[in-house]
């Protein structure tokens, strides 16, 4: 029993490694504060209670370094993925 099974070999030899998905994550920060903004003007225009207005002007104000956090991520996307990846190529 030296050898390994077949169908084991199969398994955990041939398989190539899937690599983590890297999408830009600045229109998803966008999007939640526009969600924010949206909700906001509908509780305002509605009358809605003021502590759902509070909410989604908390919700902005918070998601804002959420987005310079994104924008600095998206910016060092390119010197990462030529890390991982040589064969791409980081242009300026």
């Amino acid at each position: 029993m030296s050898e390994p099974l077949p169908a084991l070999n199969v398994v955990t030899g041939t398989k190539p490694r899937v690599e983590p998905l890297d999408p830009p994550m600045v229109p998803f920060a966008v999007a939640g504060l526009a969600g924010f903004v949206v909700a906001g003007v509908i509780v305002w225009l509605a009358g809605g209670p003021d502590s759902w207005l509070r909410t989604c002007v908390a919700g902005f104000v918070v998601g804002l370094p959420g987005l310079i956090t994104m924008i600095i991520h998206d910016r060092n996307r390119r010197h990462r993925r030529a890390l991982t990846h040589p064969e791409f190529r980081a242009e300026s």
